[in-house]
Formats: C-alpha cells, structure tokens, sequence
C-alpha cells in the first residue's frame, strides 16, 4: 500500500504496488487532517528537519491556504527554488497575496545599516529587537497579526503561520520567556481568533545541555497538538534510509487527560518529495 498526494480535502487516496510491503503516510494529511486552530512542532535532532519546513508550506499554498512565513534561515529565493520543486511558485503567490514572506536575513541588515540614522518612517521594522536588548517581539507579533486578519476580499480558506526556525531567535539574544510570549499571542490570535494553524521548526539540542533551548522545546511540547520530530540513525548512513520520524499527537489541554499517540516511522528524501514507511520495511532491509 501507497500514499499518493491528493487534494487537501482530509481524504486519502490509496492504491496497490506489487512488491511494496511499507506502509506509509502522507505529509499531506498531517496539514489538513486536524481541525483548524492547532499548532504543530516540527524537531530536528542531530539532523536537517528543514525539508518538512518546505513540504507544509508547499502543501499549505497549494490548499488555499494564506501563510505568513518567517524565513529566518534563508533568503527567499533559496526557499523558492525548493518550493519549485515541489510545484509551487512562491514568487506569484506573494504577488497575488496568498503568501506574505518576512525574509529575515535582509530585514536584519537593512535594520542595521539603517540604525542610527535619522528617520522619519513610523512603521518599525518587524525585527526592531535586534536594536533593543531584551526588547520584546512585539512588532514581529504585530506583522503576523496584520498578515493574517481577515478581511472581506479574502478568498483564502484559512489562515497559516509557519515559522523557520525559532532557534535563531535565541541565537539573536531574544530570551526564552519573550519568545513564548511571543508564541502564546500568536496562538491566541491566529489559533483561537482567526482559526488558522501555526507551525514552527525549532532544534532539539537536549544532548548538548542547551538550557534555553531545551526550555522553548519543553515549553512547545506541552502546548502543541502535533510534534514532528526528525532525527538520524542511530547505526549511520544509509542511502535507502535517510533518518527517523516520531509523530506525537497529543492534546494541549490540561482538562483532557487524553493518551499521546505516537507513531514512528523512517523516511527517504527524494528530490521532489519525501517517502515515509514502516521500520523495516524499506526495500534496503527487504
């Protein structure tokens, strides 16, 4: 049994290949599966998670979806020459306004080039705590806020912020506690309010005794609906095998006492999607 990608409508398409005993899942259905209003963690432990980064947002825009995305990592061209592979053009969808793109690292250093100098300008800049230390993320909570609100020429279906990575606000000196205010707003607004999903990428560094990290993750992980989390293998390169998935669905809410349902599966990145199977059932060990 197979997994082919199908329109996001919370139905999967199935079929039959001879000699395919994995079982698989689409990352198609973690994006349209869950009701709206959830927030899904995405981890990455001693390896690369950034193609699933790639793969919602890819999945999100071809749903109808309108995104904010934070590209904290890389420019917009790198993140639009991987969403062509996927067969979405980031570039017309920000034009028609389906997607509205913060590209981090131009922001930071027009932000720096021009701090100091005389302005007249009354719009700050989204990353306007990089000026400020411990400045909170106020105008970078304000941007989502203003990206995603409704209004009556919307024809997107629901709203999506996605977030690549969290981890760098730390390295940019942000502290833990501004950045799970920042996250309980955005929760508050685009989850509860607007009805819209939020998903981030965030490293696990729990082996490297990283505290302030090892606190946003711990923090993410009692109030997310979905935890994604990507790590290598542990017996070392396989070109059949590219590394492990752990998917966790649990419930936030203190009020149910709802058991966390894990699923593990290995996966194998290809250069236009990602093949997930049962362990074991790669045709390497087959």
């Amino acid at each position: 049994m197979f997994w082919r990608e199908h329109p996001p409508n919370g139905e999967i398409i199935s079929g039959n290949q001879e000699n395919e005993r994995a079982v698989a899942f689409s990352l198609t259905n973690v994006c349209f599966s869950s009701k709206q209003g959830k927030v899904v963690l995405l981890c990455d432990k001693l390896t690369d998670g950034t193609f699933l980064v790639h793969h919602f947002l890819s999945f999100y825009l071809k749903g109808g979806c309108k995104v904010c995305f934070l590209g904290l990592v890389q420019s917009f061209n790198h993140y639009n020459l991987v969403a062509q592979k996927l067969g979405v053009h980031l570039s017309a969808a920000r034009e028609k306004g389906q997607l509205v793109f913060l590209e981090g690292l131009r922001s930071s250093l027009d932000l720096i080039l021009n701090d100091g100098q005389e302005s007249t300008q009354q719009i700050l800049s989204p990353l306007q705590f990089l000026s400020s230390p411990n400045a909170s993320l106020q105008c970078l909570y304000d941007f989502v806020r203003v990206s995603l609100q409704e209004t009556s020429e919307t024809p997107w279906r629901f709203p999506v912020l996605i977030i690549d990575d969290l981890s760098v606000l730390l390295s940019l000196g942000v502290s833990p506690v501004n950045i799970m205010n920042f996250l309980h707003y955005c929760r508050a607004t685009v989850c509860s309010k607007f009805m819209g999903n939020i998903v981030t990428l965030v490293h696990n560094t729990e082996d490297l005794e990283d505290e302030e990290n090892n606190f946003v993750v711990k923090s993410l992980s009692h109030q997310c609906h979905m935890i994604l989390q990507v790590e290598g293998l542990t017996t070392g390169y396989c070109k059949d095998i590219h590394g492990q998935l752990t998917m966790t669905c649990r419930s936030p809410s203190p009020v149910k006492s709802e058991k966390n349902v894990n699923k593990i599966f290995q996966y194998k990145i290809q250069d236009k999607n990602v093949t997930f199977f049962a362990r074991g059932t790669s045709s390497a060990v087959l």
